[in-house]
Order: structure tokens, then C-alpha cells, then sequence
């Protein structure tokens, strides 16, 4: 007799993690950011997204990346379902230090690369000390 015990609560979290993605790989729009000088890329994984229905908005420091994979219509039989399908959006916080006005997008291959140079104010520089020069007849007094 073979005797098997299932844990339901098991299975609906594998159900999850399948459909929703976890925090170390997201089910819908995976991405790698890094740094390379003084520009942050950011690449989103979109297989089989058209290029229209990507929209990228920015408001004060937060990035909005939409896009929308259509279901395929015709005459056939689905036989397997795994890539998500319909409208799905990621958010991202920039920080202050980075020149939201200039950001660089493209998209190729299906995968959409950002560009968001440092700003100039965040960017090292040297400061120039001013003031009076010293008056050697001070210092012996």
C-alpha cells in the first residue's frame, strides 16, 4: 500500500511562487541593474512584448514600466500555458542623485535597456578654498 501525505498549504505556495514570482525572481519582468561609470542601466527581461505597448513614465523620483503581451487569437488549441499574458507594471524609486531628464531607452531583442546618467550636482568635485591670505606679522604676535 502505497501511502502518500500532501501538505495543502505546500502546494498553494509553489502554486504561488509559480504564477506571482518570488522577490529573488519575479515571475513577470525581470531585471539586472548596475552601475558602469557614471550611468546606471537597468535591463527588463520583455520576451514576445511589442515595442508599442511598452510605456515608461517617471513622476518626482519613481520609474513606471508598463507593458502588455497579448493573447495569440485564431483557430488553435492551447497546450501549454506559461508566460504570463495581459498588462503587467514594475516601479522603481531612483534616487535623488540621478538625472531623471536624460534617461536613454531602447528596446531590442526583448530586452528593454535604461540609461539614467548621474547627475551633475551628485558627481565629485573639487572645492576651491577661499579667504584672506595669512599675514605672516599675525602669526608672531
Amino acid at each position: 500500500m502505497l501511502l502518500r501525505t500532501t501538505d495543502p498549504f505546500r502546494d498553494f505556495d509553489r502554486l504561488a511562487q509559480q504564477l506571482l514570482g518570488t522577490t529573488n525572481r519575479p515571475a513577470v519582468m525581470p531585471m539586472d541593474a548596475w552601475r558602469e561609470g557614471d550611468t546606471f542601466v537597468i535591463e527588463f527581461d520583455l520576451p514576445g512584448v511589442a515595442r508599442d505597448s511598452i510605456d515608461l513614465d517617471v513622476e518626482r523620483n519613481v520609474l513606471t514600466v508598463r507593458a502588455e503581451r497579448v493573447p495569440r487569437n485564431g483557430d488553435w488549441e492551447m497546450l501549454a500555458a506559461e508566460r504570463p499574458r495581459g498588462v503587467f507594471s514594475r516601479q522603481l524609486v531612483l534616487g535623488d542623485n540621478l538625472d531623471l531628464d536624460r534617461i536613454d531607452a531602447a528596446y531590442d531583442g526583448g530586452v528593454l535597456t535604461l540609461r539614467v546618467p548621474v547627475a551633475e550636482r551628485a558627481k565629485p568635485r573639487k572645492i576651491q578654498i577661499g579667504g584672506r591670505s595669512e599675514d605672516p606679522a599675525v602669526l608672531e604676535a
